[in-house]
């Protein structure tokens, strides 16, 4: 059988972090992690929540937030709202929203027993509290969050675009979809949240999302964007063979 050269593999060009549209986000709360971010012209915002705040071992919720908005005065921060009882949510929101200009109320799509916070939605974002409606993952639920924001006070949608792909879904398409839902309407804007991988970011990027939250495992891999992929590998094998040594390894 006569073998025929393979045409060489076109690979995709280089990424640039500068030349990045997509706002980045640090995603976390731990106070000194976002100190030092907030050092970092590259990210245009905060995000936490109780489960993050919960393993940093945030016992004081209130002190904690009014710590990091004195630290992290002029940059988007959202705080979550965790009661489960809507009426407590709405209270919960207005007190997070008095903490500070640059303060986003997280609202979940629905409270735990599955019931839409839709109606809360249209209240406070039409009262000019300013919202960060999360845990969205599906169109269906992008376009009642966005019926419910139009026309309210500027507001962040956050899919969680890397739970998505946990189910084995590419959440490229879905995510593209979200950002035609919310063209028409300037004040929304959509959230890659919960990435996986340093190129979630590249991905977001390229369809138009306007911010993606990245925690800070992630955001250290910016350093490796644009890295000579023969110098990776030889920094791989490299590593492995130091690593051998270190134990002590022997057959």
């Amino acid at each position: 059988m006569t073998m025929t050269a393979r045409e060489p593999i076109a690979l995709s060009s280089t990424p640039s972090v500068e030349q990045l549209r997509v706002k980045v986000f640090a995603d976390g709360a731990n106070l000194p992690s976002m100190l030092d971010l907030y050092r970092d012209p590259r990210i245009s915002g905060f995000t936490t929540n109780p489960t993050l705040m919960r393993n940093a071992g945030i016992t004081d919720y209130k002190a904690f937030a009014l710590e990091v908005l004195a630290a992290i005065p002029d940059r988007s921060i959202s705080f979550e709202v965790f009661s489960d009882d809507l009426a407590e949510m709405e209270r919960q929101a207005s007190e997070i929203n008095s903490w500070g200009e640059n303060v986003y109320v997280k609202i979940p799509v629905s409270n735990t027993q599955g019931v839409s916070t839709g109606p809360l939605i249209k209240t406070l974002s039409h009262a000019g509290v300013k919202l960060n409606v999360t845990a969205l993952m599906t169109l269906a639920q992008v376009e009642d969050v966005v019926s419910n924001l139009a026309g309210g006070a500027p507001s962040y949608v956050s899919v969680f675009a890397g739970r998505i792909a946990d189910t084995g879904v590419d959440p490229v398409p879905l995510m593209a979809a979200a950002v035609e839902i919310l063209r028409p309407h300037p004040g929304c804007e959509l959230i890659w949240a919960s990435p996986r991988e340093l190129l979630n970011v590249f991905q977001a990027d390229s369809i138009g999302c306007h911010i993606i939250t990245v925690t800070p495992d992630v955001l250290k891999k910016l350093s490796l964007v644009g890295k000579n992929l023969d110098e990776y590998s030889l920094d791989t094998v490299k590593m492995f063979r130091s690593d051998a040594v270190a134990a002590g390894f022997t057959l």
